[in-house]
Parts: C-alpha cells; structure tokens; sequence
C-alpha cells in the first residue's frame, strides 16, 4: 500500500507517466495478494479446496485491470510524446523505486519457496506478480536516473512508460492464463 500510495502521489506531482503506472500496478498486485489470501484461508479454516474456476476467474480480472493500464498507459504516453509534455524529477519516486527492487525480489524468493512447500500454483503465479514488479522497479528506476542526469530529454518518462507496457502485457497474460509455472526462482 505503502509502495502504490507514494508511487502514485509522487507520479502525480512530477506529471510522471511511469510512476503512476508503476503505483497502479502495485495496487492490482495487492487485489490479487488480497485474493490468494481469501484463498489460502478457505483451505486453512475450512478444509475446503478452492474452486479452481474461483481462482481463474480472480486471476483473470487482474488480467484485465493490468490490460485495462496497459491501455492507459499507451494512451498517455503517445499523448505525451504527441504534446511534447514531458515530467519533473521526483526524489521521493526514485527513493521508492530504490527500496522496491530488494523488497520485491525478497518477497518473490519467500513466495516461491511456500509455494512450493505448499503445492500451491496461486502463490507461484503471485511470486511472478512480485517479479514483474520487480523488473518495473528497475525500468522505473532508470528512467528516473536518466531524467536526472538529461533534465531536457523531455520524452523520456513516455518512453520509459512503454518499456514498462511490455512488462505489463505479460504479467496480464501471465494472470489471464493463470499460469506463473515458468517462474524461476
């Protein structure tokens, strides 16, 4: 929360493009976090196996809200290199974005050994949620450094917003198919 909040909030105040599609990402891998939890806990409480059309369906709205930003994304980036719009340098994004990467990639390394513990695909397909955020930490990240370093690269957070497009269309399909088997530790 903590993570979106800022990311978010900072992206807005800079006019930043790809902080606030780094935040909005944050907050569908928390809906999806919130889910595996409910789902983890049916089990736990009641015994019950979780439908998997309950799973695949949850797994699948969060493939639509990463498609649905993605579209954003796309629009508003094209929009900024059409108006020649660019952002300001955000010290308060580059710190979370710095914080993130050893965060996320410690998350994902713990999802992934309970999920294998456990015998759980959900966890796993969450871990590689953890790992996408995780490289767009570091896409985020570089694009924050360039602009500090080329204050007139006025382009610059549009483009780093499309890096961040790839990223997301796979985490989208990777949730639409609801299959995170290939991760890797």
């Amino acid at each position: 929360m903590i993570e979106a909040a800022v990311a978010i909030g900072s992206g807005i105040a800079a006019h930043s493009l790809s902080l606030i599609a780094f935040g909005a990402d944050s907050l569908i891998e928390l809906a999806s976090a919130g889910v595996l939890l409910w789902r983890l806990n049916v089990e736990m409480r009641r015994g019950d196996e979780f439908p998997d059309r309950v799973e695949q369906r949850a797994s699948r709205i969060s493939g639509v809200l990463l498609f649905i930003l993605t579209g954003y994304v796309v629009l508003s980036a094209a929009y900024g290199l059409w108006v020649r719009e660019g952002q300001d340098f955000s010290m308060l994004g580059l710190a979370i974005t710095v914080l993130a990467i050893p965060i996320m990639w410690w998350l994902a390394r713990a999802k992934m050994r309970v999920a294998d513990q456990i015998g759980s695909r959900a966890l796993r397909a969450d871990a590689v949620e953890s790992i996408t955020c995780g490289y767009l930490s570091i896409v985020v990240l570089i694009g924050l450094m360039l602009q500090l370093l080329m204050p007139g690269w006025w382009w610059l957070d549009s483009a780093a917003s499309l890096l961040i497009v790839v990223l997301l269309v796979k985490e989208g399909r990777e949730a639409w198919e609801g299959d995170g088997s290939e991760a890797t530790e």
